[in-house]
């Protein structure tokens, strides 16, 4: 087993993902993108699974081992993560 758990590395990874989406003006108004909808959609969609996975593997791996402080916090920073990739996505999706 790697010394970092997946679930920081996915936080850490989905964190790089989201200031990209956010670089690109994924939230401004749809004539500011600066790159194509459907390469924001994917991009975004692999941030949501990359982080919701992070999460489950975190909350199985904490109930399998205990109660771990860090390993709490990552989890939750993951499905923080996971529900604004969601929204983002849902925001992007056109026609919304």
């Amino acid at each position: 087993m790697s010394n970092l758990p997946f679930p920081w590395l996915a936080l850490g990874m989905g964190l790089l993902v989201a200031f990209g989406l956010l670089g690109s003006g994924a939230l401004g108004p749809a004539d500011a993108y600066r790159l194509p909808v459907l390469t924001l959609l994917i991009v975004n969609e692999f941030g949501f699974f990359l982080t919701a996975i992070g999460a489950g593997i975190g909350i199985n791996r904490l109930l399998s081992e205990g109660a771990n402080g860090a390993l709490l916090l990552s989890i939750i920073g993951c499905a923080v993560l996971a529900s604004g990739f969601l929204y983002l996505g849902i925001r992007l999706w056109p026609g919304m």
